[in-house]
């Protein structure tokens, strides 16, 4: 054997041929996992597939179209038989449902608005299903995220994917630096999505045209609410929506058909200015309104803070970073001020509207694509 052959680092990060190297995949039955999958078998590494079943496909929850239901477990096993590896489907139902559908309710009828997504990947598929990954005696996890991991001078780094419009980073800033020693993101360097579908086309997939998921997969046409009710009878009590200065403008059929910053189907017409939900006051069960200036946020608390930079969170007095406080916005410029390892005050250089407690705050180097991790957004109380 050559010096080469022997010094030879595989596509994953392995000094050993693929078909040594043991890669779980974790299959959604979507066009993305499916690719990751077919890519790395063709490769020449040992896969194995594995998709977890997270709620009762028979029941009112499930919805056609969403991630995990029972059409994409078909999908991913038929993937799997055409490419030839090994496929298993785990029942994760009351993992899923006791870690994330439970606190997505109660956090709702909280007045916050949760991303359930992120909890699913931190408490399920980069908790659980990563223990079984190594279980099964695999050198690493594979996704079909869109997030970029490189091998940095401290250890594994997160940065942004190479496509900034499919850019999955704020959905995985909680992944702590042991998971991302194990964890390998093969789609994170393409430019664009249509990259993927071409490669499920020339692996011979059928999932190749298959559309994307796009609601969380348990909550049917978007319809929070509806969900909310069916796990929590009764949680939809009826009470005043209020001006914030004081005001009593209607009634309102729940506080958990509202959000922080909605201003479309608040039911409250004929009045001259445009007026924004700006709190939900669960425990006298109000909808406070008022005008869109009400709604810029400078200051905001944030806590189970998962840090991902190389010197440790509470080693400067402030962070300046960049950050995310919805998904679907860009990063902006902020200071970041550590109380403990957990917790800090993230002050906004721009005030930022609609910024709800139960969303995450994820931090990003504003030089660069790397991800410092984040927290999740608090009342303060």
């Amino acid at each position: 054997m050559s010096l080469d052959t022997e010094i030879r680092v595989n596509s994953l990060g392995f000094a050993k041929p693929e078909s040594e190297t043991r890669v779980v995949v974790a299959m959604s039955g979507g066009v993305d996992s499916s690719v990751v999958a077919a890519k790395l078998k063709r490769e020449g590494y040992d896969v194995i597939g594995v998709t977890l079943q997270l709620y009762d496909h028979g029941a009112a929850l499930a919805k056609k179209g969403a991630c995990c239901a029972g059409v994409d477990i078909h999908d991913a096993r038929r993937v799997a038989e055409e490419m030839g590896f090994p496929h298993y489907v785990l029942d994760y139902e009351n993992i899923f449902r006791e870690a994330v559908i439970e606190e997505f309710a109660d956090s709702y009828l909280g007045g916050a608005t949760p991303v359930p997504c992120i909890r699913c990947n931190e408490r399920v598929k980069f908790k659980d299903l990563l223990a079984t990954a190594k279980d099964l005696d695999a050198d690493c996890m594979a996704t079909g995220h869109y997030i970029q991991r490189f091998d940095g001078d401290a250890g594994p780094e997160l940065h942004r994917a190479a496509d900034a419009n499919r850019d999955q980073s704020y959905f995985l800033f909680s992944t702590t630096p042991e998971q991302l020693s194990f964890l390998r993101f093969p789609l994170g360097h393409l430019k664009t999505k249509d990259e993927t579908r071409a490669l499920a086309r020339e692996f011979g997939l059928e999932v190749a045209d298959k559309p994307d998921s796009q609601d969380i997969c348990f909550v049917p046409d978007g319809n929070y609410a509806g969900v909310i009710e069916k796990l929590r009878p009764g949680a939809a009590e009826p009470g005043e929506i209020v001006h914030a200065d004081g005001r009593v403008l209607g009634r309102h059929d729940g506080v958990i058909h509202y959000t922080i910053g909605q201003r479309r189907g608040l039911g409250i017409g004929g009045l001259s200015d445009p007026l924004y939900v700006v709190r939900l006051d669960t425990e006298t069960r109000q909808v406070v309104v008022g005008p869109k200036e009400m709604l810029a946020t400078r200051t905001i608390p944030v806590r189970e803070i998962n840090w991902l930079g190389d010197a440790p969170f509470t080693s400067q007095g402030e962070w300046h970073l960049s950050v995310k406080v919805r998904s679907t916005r860009p990063p902006r410029e902020a200071v970041i001020r550590p109380i403990s390892e957990t917790e800090a005050e993230v002050e906004l250089l721009t005030p930022e509207e609609g910024v709800s407690p139960g969303q995450a705050c994820v931090f990003y180097a504003p030089d660069s694509s790397r991800i410092f991790g984040g927290g999740w957004i608090h009342t303060g109380h």
